[in-house]
């Protein structure tokens, strides 16, 4: 097997000439078609990995992700505290098991944390055994993921990558990176963020629905009876394109004259 180091370098510091407004207009969008294209292949991912998809930078490294060691074998997390790897799946679509998922937590811009299901923060011994059994986090929970060439290996505390010995178990035990040391990480978060929906909830539905939920928000029922502004409509869904239906829910109880709270 050839082994070799991983060179961890720091982030490439370049220079652009700001009066080039052209070039750097056409780098952004080589930069979006380069996202758009690395976003479909993290979908195309995820659908053959029941919704799992491969983290390519250390920003997608939190929340429940899955140590993919070999193809459709993930590190398994046993009740004594013990990791190994688990049986191989059957087929990539079935994803990691709940034994085999884990919650990354970021500590630094480089250094990551992971807590295994039965709520252990996983570490290095003194045996170089990567175990789950920590209550808190120290030192020997930190570890670094370390991408290059689209390969990715975990250093541990103890500058030793993270593999597997012939047991099954998970050690870091090797000062190099070599193909036993090649892991994939895989998270399960949502690749398509939902909009935020700043739409207010009485301004929705058709225009009597919106009125009435204005109606019962903010007018003071004085005689117990709720009052709707009957006439034609018309002018409110033109308002509410433009922004101003509250303005124009309000212009409507000011001609009725029946709330204290108008104007």
């Amino acid at each position: 097997m050839s082994d070799y180091k991983f060179v961890k370098t720091g982030k490439l510091k370049l220079k652009g000439s700001s009066s080039d407004h052209k070039s750097s207009k056409k780098h952004k969008k080589k930069r979006k078609r380069e996202h758009e294209e690395e976003s479909s292949e993290k979908m195309k991912d995820a659908e053959k990995h029941g919704g799992w998809w491969t983290v390519s930078s250390f920003s997608g490294i939190k929340g429940n992700i899955a140590i993919e060691m070999g193809p459709k074998t993930f590190i398994y997390s046993m009740d004594n505290g013990l990791l190994t790897l688990g049986p191989p799946h059957k087929t990539a679509e079935e994803g990691p098991s709940q034994p085999e998922q884990l919650t990354a937590i970021q500590i630094s811009e480089s250094k990551v944390a992971f807590k295994t299901g039965y709520g252990k923060y996983v570490s290095v011994d003194e045996k170089k055994r990567v175990v789950g059994r920590s209550e808190a986090m120290g030192p020997r929970e930190q570890f670094e993921p370390i991408f290059q060439d689209g390969n990715l290996a975990i250093l541990g505390y103890n500058n030793c990558f993270v593999s597997c010995d012939d047991e099954g178990d998970l050690v870091a035990t090797s000062t190099t990176a070599g193909l036993d040391e090649m892991l994939v990480i895989r998270s399960d978060a949502p690749l398509i963020k939902k909009k935020k929906d700043d739409i207010p909830e009485e301004e929705k539905g058709d225009m009597r629905s919106c009125e009435v939920s204005y109606v019962k928000k903010f007018q003071s029922f004085q005689d117990h009876k709720m009052i709707i502004n009957e006439t034609e409509r018309s002018g409110l869904t033109k308002a509410r394109e433009k922004g101003r239906l509250h303005e124009a829910l309000l212009d409507r109880r000011e001609k009725m004259k029946a709330d204290r709270y108008c104007k």
